[in-house]
């Protein structure tokens, strides 16, 4: 009977739960039933309304968001500070990019606001102006540290002081100058408070160097400037709060948009890509590492052809397979990536706590990034936070802590991103993330006395922090007592590591220092690492020969790092203990002793082999990794060896990292005799070849020239061209008269010395067939002697009519320089009468609107191309196209410029997921309005030779003696700089204003459509 009525209790409790599952999932669905429906009755203009602000936001479920503030309070905000009263600061850009975008200005300036809430119901109610004028314009960063307040905008660091507590600015004065990138978003960021008492910032790669408020280079941690000779692109920076003691922490980033750093020291990081390839990422910050955005030693860019290249765009973006370069934590796919924080607070769920959060605007999105110690380096993983699921205007510009732990949100709410667009300059939103019914309540400090600010450093907002660290140690000895107390018996670890960095620079600090290393906690063994390594090696030299016998590869990578410049033979003895414990398989290790070693590998190098290392993947690694001749005879004993060619690639790779002639003299050494039955590893070898090398080397020339791979084409002309083989110019011409690989054929040609004369007088002794081929291959060149050459055949009266017919139209093929000839000549008549129709079909796909309308009006009415005028955007955007026929619209109309998975040409940017970065108002702006928003990366710049030759496209690598320019069509021409004039940035779009034009109305749709439908998967 028991068991019976048991049993009816069961079923009882389980129809029980079955009910309460039931009525949970129908009010799940119900709520999300009412918000589609919500959504689905409002109008494309009622969805972007403030009150509609979190329909389209989807929460993670633990937690609620509400709005803070939103329009008319605040616009367009970039980045955001919560100071320790919890008060909201922004910094607003309303003056954003007037000269690319074409919106209207405020000429009294952007502002600096404070927003409050006075009555505690989680809404700000006051807003002041802490700072307007017309210098402030679009600033990237702000930082409030107690009265004075750091703000970012390129050229220029400044600090603005609050004197009388009047929450206005009363003096300004200069921190920094001379950053690039103004009006730009890769310039000047914000900067942020670190543990040690120290400031961290960084610049996007347009900032590109520091000059201090005299106007004076400042210097680097090593005694150098800090400027494009020594760092590449994007660079880290930590420094002291007065601006004293700049130290480059990391470089050859792309835009890396601010720093966050944890209790024990570490540096956490996001860095965007060229857009649409994929590759944005997130990075654990290895004190001066270098990140791989462009080629180490070249300064050329990913997709620049080299050995050993990574399989995946995603991952060639970042030279990941080039010794030197440190390790992505996590790759996101496309994006805008912007603000940053390690949030280390106890408000949010355990599933966020100690971890990174990160707004990126791209795919409207703030996501947590749960992170793992794995060997070495770490790995993660993803949870989102809050996304908008149902509004692509949601535009996630920063993300801080506020003082009672919960997460506030600048939200910069606009169609599209990116590319310098601001599609709506009157919006912005402010939103708050907690727990459910959680009230905004900011309790007192009280910093009279050493336990209160103890309190403020141990809260999570990092102004609060600020003031507390401030008053600490304005306390002095007076604080000693209670801090030495906390720090015995706080057990949150995180708490307690604040108190060590204070701890750490008292006069005992190395005491303290010697107890943190022995401390079974990995993150502290780091942190002591990184705290010893602030003062002279001598000083702990000891300590870190102690650290040496660690077991965990954490501590022994930070150990690594600690050793980067330090020249003594000791600290080679222990880097070389160090490099003997690596197992072969760790790539951040492998990384972590290259920075321990720079500068210093011929002496870490020798002291690694004195330990007569045996031969195993750890020490191919270290070879790989070495940065000294030292290390050629081990690299060419591996390129000897029997093996795939694939499994030498890394190291023929690595050749390219060791100065002197030594390699290239081994090379030919090798060609001449392992090599001999190899064609592929020859030509591989070729490749690694110094051109001076080759110039002053006979034999090395005569065994270049005997081993060209002439059924290559491609590979073929581009080596005649590196190595200026002027020697092989009939062979270039052999190319162009075969109709096949002649355009680059051509190119190659126009750069060897003789090569245009040679040109000139093959086409004048040749038949119809050799002229038509040479002016196929010519006519994209766009050089003054290519355009002469098509001039002077289109006038000739003696020539047969084809061909002077095929010289008209392809005259104006080339761009700049062939369009502009164009109109010129059609201005001046030039052009004899019954070739007018095939000079102006020559430009009839130029990239310039303004070239193709010109042109055209030296036609009749009846040959000239007729307009589209569409309707209004808001009428637009209410259209619904056929996704299916807007396939074709892109075909015809776009794939001569843009990739979709691979489909089409390698020009602008790769559109495969923009219809997670773009919603169909950010699109319709972008294809009727080119010129508002060009895609970092995409800029057009113009480039003049001192020959006069005008060119112009996109810059695809740049140092200091190459320049490698993308033209339309996808072609590649590569300067010397040393042979240019100048080259200068210019304001429009290498997409084609008036493209739409060309479409009507129900092609421009469907396109759109199309387009909406490619999001990231």
């Amino acid at each position: 009977m028991k068991n019976s009525f048991r049993g009816r209790l069961s079923i009882l409790g389980s129809l029980c739960l079955l009910a309460y599952l039931g009525i949970s999932s129908f009010q799940k669905n119900e709520h999300q039933r009412w918000g589609q429906a919500l959504l689905d009755s409002l109008t494309e203009s009622q969805k972007h309304e403030a009150s509609n602000a979190l329909a389209g936001l989807q929460i993670d479920p633990e937690l609620e968001i509400t709005t803070f503030a939103t329009e008319p309070m605040l616009k367009n905000p970039t980045n955001m500070d919560i100071d320790s009263k919890g008060r909201v600061w922004i910094t607003e850009a309303f003056n954003y990019r007037p000269a690319i975008a074409g919106n209207p200005t405020n000429p009294a300036g952007d502002r600096i606001i404070i927003l409050e809430d006075t009555n505690g119901d989680g809404k700000a109610d006051n807003q002041k102006v802490f700072y307007q004028s017309p210098e402030l314009n679009a600033p990237l960063g702000i930082a409030v540290l107690d009265s004075m307040v750091i703000v970012a905008q390129s050229p220029y660091i400044w600090r603005l002081y609050d004197d009388n507590h009047d929450d206005k600015a009363d003096r300004k004065e200069i921190m920094f100058q001379g950053i690039g990138g103004e009006q730009h978003d890769h310039g000047a960021h914000a900067f942020t408070f670190g543990p040690d008492g120290k400031l961290y910032f960084n610049l996007g790669n347009e900032g590109k160097q520091l000059l201090n408020a005299k106007g004076k280079p400042v210097l680097d941690q090593d005694g150098d400037i800090i400027g494009p000779n020594k760092y590449k692109q994007g660079m880290v920076f930590r420094c002291n709060v007065d601006g004293s003691n700049v130290e480059c922490l990391g470089q050859n980033f792309r835009n890396n948009f601010e720093v966050a750093v944890d209790s024990y020291g570490a540096l956490w990081q996001s860095d965007n890509d060229d857009d649409g390839n994929k590759g944005v990422r997130i990075n654990s910050v290895f004190e001066h590492g270098n990140y791989g955005y462009t080629d180490e030693m070249t300064g050329e860019g990913w997709s620049v052809k080299r050995t050993n290249m990574e399989s995946e765009i995603p991952l060639q973006h970042w030279h990941l397979n080039d010794p030197g370069v440190v390790p992505n934590l996590l790759q996101t796919g496309s994006g805008s990536p912007t603000g940053i924080l390690v949030y280390e607070g106890q408000l949010l769920p355990t599933k966020f706590q100690n971890q990174i959060i990160h707004a990126d605007a791209g795919p409207n999105v703030v996501r947590a990034y749960p992170t793992k110690a794995q060997g070495a380096g770490y790995t993660a993983s993803i949870i989102n936070l809050v996304e908008g699921v149902k509004d692509q205007w949601f535009r996630p510009a920063d993300v801080t802590v506020a003082p009672d732990g919960s997460v506030f949100i600048a939200d910069w709410y606009d169609p599209g991103v990116g590319g310098h667009q601001a599609g709506d300059q009157n919006k912005g939103r402010i939103y708050r993330i907690a727990p459910k019914n959680t009230p905004y309540l900011i309790k007192k400090l009280h910093l009279g006395s050493p336990m209160g600010a103890i309190t403020a450093l141990f809260n999570p907002n990092l102004a609060t922090r600020y003031v507390g660290y401030k008053a600490l140690q304005g306390f002095g000895e007076k604080a000693s007592k209670d801090i030495a107390t906390v720090y015995q018996n706080e057990n949150n670890p995180r708490l307690k590591a604040r108190l060590f960095w204070l701890l750490a620079q008292s006069p005992d600090g190395l005491s303290y220092i010697d107890k943190a290393l022995t401390n079974p906690s990995v993150e502290w063994q780091m942190m002591a690492i990184r705290a010893m390594k602030m003062r002279p090696f001598d000083a702990w030299k000891a300590m870190a020969q102690r650290a040496v016998k660690d077991l965990d590869f954490q501590v022994k990578r930070e150990l690594a790092i600690a050793l980067h410049h330090v020249k003594n033979t000791e600290a080679d003895a222990i880097w070389a203990a160090l490099a003997s414990q690596h197992g072969g398989a760790d790539r951040w290790y492998l990384e972590a002793l290259g920075i321990g070693a720079d500068r210093l590998w011929d002496t870490r190098l020798a002291a690694y082999l004195a330990l007569k290392p045996a031969d195993s993947p750890a020490f191919r690694d270290i070879i790989f990794r070495a940065r000294t001749p030292l290390a050629n005879a081990y690299l060419f004993q591996f390129l000897k060896e029997v093996k795939p060619l694939n499994e030498k690639l890394r190291y023929f790779r690595a050749l390219d990292f060791i100065p002197g002639d030594e390699k290239s003299a081994l090379l030919i050494q090798l060609i001449n005799t392992h090599l001999k039955q190899d064609a592929a590893a020859t030509l591989i070898a070729i490749r690694h070849l110094a051109p001076e090398y080759i110039q002053k080397n006979a034999l090395a020339r005569k065994t270049v020239i005997g081993l060209l791979p002439k059924s290559d084409v491609d590979e073929f002309t581009k080596l005649i061209e590196k190595y200026n083989l002027v020697e092989l110019k009939p062979e270039l011409m052999k190319i162009i008269l075969g109709n096949k690989g002649g355009r680059q054929a051509a190119k190659s040609l126009y750069a060897l010395a003789g090569g245009n004369d040679f040109i000139n007088k093959t086409f004048a002794l040749g038949n119809n067939t050799v002229k038509r081929s040479i002016i196929d291959a010519i006519r994209w060149h766009g050089s003054k002697e290519s355009i002469a050459l098509l001039n002077q055949t289109m006038l000739n009266n003696k020539l047969e009519l084809i061909v002077r017919k095929d010289a008209a139209k392809g005259i104006g093929n080339s761009y700049p320089g062939g369009e502009d000839f164009v109109l010129k000549a059609l201005k001046e008549k030039q052009i004899p009468a019954n070739l007018i129709p095939s000079v102006v079909e020559s430009v009839s796909k130029a990239w310039r609107k303004g070239v193709r309308v010109e042109a055209n009006t030296y036609l009749s009415a009846t040959q000239s191309s007729a307009k589209t005028k569409h309707p209004a955007l808001n009428d637009l955007i209410n259209l619904k196209g056929i996704a299916q026929n807007g396939i074709k619209v892109f075909v015809e109309q776009c794939a001569m410029c843009h990739q979709i998975n691979n489909e089409g040409i390698d020009f602008g940017p790769k559109l495969s997921e923009i219809g997670s970065k773009l919603s169909k108002e950010g699109m319709y702006l972008s294809i009727l309005h080119p010129n508002a928003g060009i895609g970092f990366g995409y800029e057009t710049f113009e480039i003049t030779t001192k020959k006069g030759d005008v060119y112009q496209g996109i810059v695809t690598s740049k140092n200091e003696t190459d320049i490698i320019l993308k033209l339309p069509g996808g072609s590649i021409q590569n300067f010397k700089t040393s042979a240019l004039k100048s080259v200068k940035q210019i304001d429009n779009s290498m997409m084609p204003d008036g493209l739409a034009d060309g479409m009507s109305t129900t092609e421009l749709t469907d396109l759109v459509e199309y387009l909406s439908t490619l999001k990231k998967k």
